[in-house]
C-alpha cells in the first residue's frame, strides 16, 4: 500500500485546524478521500476548502471508500464509530479522550484486536519537543526512578464557548476530559506508565454557574453550565510513585499555567519550558537546551506516526491501552468527587 486513503469524521475546528492541514503535508503517504459530518453544509464547506471530493452525511458510507478513518466528533460517538471502523477494516485515528468512559475503551480494545487494524488515541502532548526532551532525559536515566509528578493546567477565564465543550452528553465532562486529559496522559507517559491504584478528586463548576460572566473565549449560558471548570486529584500508582494533578477552564489566578514536573531519585524535570534539575558535583544544577529538534507542530509528527504504523513502519507513541488509564483515572476523579471517597483500581 503506497498511500493510505484518508477519511475524516467529524469536520470541525480540530479537523480543519489540525488534522487535515497535517495530512496534506504527508501527500507521499496519505491521500484525503472523504470527509463525513452530520452537517452536510459543513462538509461540502470543508470539501471544498480542501480539495476533498468525496462528501458524506452518514460515517457508515464512507468506511468502504478509505483505507483509515480520522475521528473528531464529539467524545460521545468516539466508541461507536471506532468500533464500526474496525469491524469494517479500517484503520482508526481517534481524537482525545478515547471514550466517554472505561468500558467504552475496553470495547474499543478489543475491537481492535480482532481486526489486526490500527487504532490510535489523539494526545498530541506527547509529540511537543519539550516532552519528548523529558524522555530522552528520563530514560537516559538523568532523573533516577520517577517518584511524583504534578500536572497543572490552568486557564484563568477560558471556557470554549463554541462547538458542544459545555454539554455533558456528549462530552462527557468539562475541564478535565477536555484539556486536562492531556497533562495526564503526558505525565503518566513520563512516569514509565505506572499502574493507577488509587484515586482522590474533586470537581467544581462553581464559578461558571454565577451570572455576568466574564470569559475569553466566546460566551455560554451561566444557567444550564452543567460539565466541571476545575478539578484537582491525587493520584498512586503501584510502583509507589503519586501525582498531583490540578486543571480549569475558568480559575481566579494571575494566569494561564501550563505545567509538567516530574522528581526522580536523583534529578528531576521540568515542562513547559523543558529543564533538567540534578544536584551533581556538590552543586544544585539547572540545565536548559538551547536546541531541541523536531517539529515546532505536534500535530504533524503525531499523525506521520499513525500513518507510518499503519503502513507497518513504525510502533505507536500513543497506545490504546495507554489511553484506557487515562480515562480510568478520569472516572475515578468524576465517582471520587460525587461520592466524597477515594477510589481504589482493580
Amino acid at each position: 500500500m503506497s498511500k493510505i486513503k484518508m477519511g475524516i469524521i467529524g469536520a470541525g475546528g480540530i479537523a480543519q485546524d489540525r488534522h487535515i492541514p497535517a495530512y496534506l503535508q504527508l501527500t507521499d503517504s496519505v491521500a484525503l478521500e472523504a470527509v463525513c459530518d452530520v452537517n452536510m453544509e459543513t462538509a461540502h464547506t470543508v470539501a471544498r476548502k480542501f480539495g476533498i471530493n468525496k462528501v458524506f452525511t452518514e460515517y457508515k458510507e464512507l468506511l468502504s471508500e478509505v483505507d483509515a478513518v480520522t475521528i473528531c466528533t464529539p467524545n460521545k460517538f468516539h466508541a461507536e464509530i471506532t468500533i464500526a471502523a474496525l469491524k469494517a477494516g479500517v484503520h482508526v485515528f481517534c481524537e482525545k479522550p478515547m471514550a466517554l468512559n472505561t468500558e467504552e475503551c475496553e470495547a474499543m480494545i478489543e475491537a481492535a484486536e480482532q481486526s489486526s487494524n490500527v487504532l490510535a488515541i489523539g494526545y498530541h502532548y506527547r509529540f511537543m519537543k519539550d516532552s519528548r526532551a523529558a524522555k530522552k532525559a528520563i530514560l537516559a536515566n538523568e532523573i533516577g526512578d520517577p517518584i511524583v509528578a504534578r500536572a497543572q493546567a490552568l486557564r484563568r477565564r477560558k471556557v470554549p464557548g463554541w462547538g458542544v465543550f459545555t454539554n455533558k452528553e456528549l462530552q462527557g465532562g468539562g475541564s478535565l476530559i477536555d484539556w486536562g486529559c492531556h497533562f495526564l496522559d503526558l505525565s503518566l507517559w513520563l512516569l514509565g506508565n505506572p499502574k493507577p491504584v488509587e484515586v482522590m478528586g474533586k470537581a467544581y463548576n462553581h464559578l461558571s454557574k454565577m451570572p455576568n460572566q466574564v470569559n475569553q473565549w466566546g460566551t455560554f449560558n451561566h444557567e444550564t453550565f452543567e460539565v466541571d471548570d476545575h478539578v484537582t486529584a491525587y493520584i498512586t500508582f503501584e510502583n509507589g510513585a503519586s501525582m498531583l494533578f490540578e486543571t480549569s477552564w475558568a480559575a481566579n489566578i494571575k494566569e494561564d499555567v501550563e505545567r509538567v514536573s516530574i522528581s526522580g531519585l536523583t534529578g528531576g524535570v521540568d515542562l513547559f519550558p523543558f529543564e533538567l534539575n540534578q544536584a551533581k558535583h556538590g552543586m544544585l544544577m539547572n540545565s536548559q537546551a538551547n536546541w531541541i529538534p523536531g517539529e515546532e507542530n505536534p500535530g504533524l509528527d503525531q499523525v506521520r506516526n499513525f500513518i507510518e504504523t499503519c503502513l507497518g513502519k513504525e510502533e505507536l507513541v500513543v497506545k490504546p491501552e495507554e489511553a484506557l488509564q487515562v480515562s480510568k483515572i478520569i472516572d475515578a476523579i468524576y465517582l471520587s468527587s460525587e461520592t466524597g471517597k477515594s477510589i481504589k483500581l482493580a
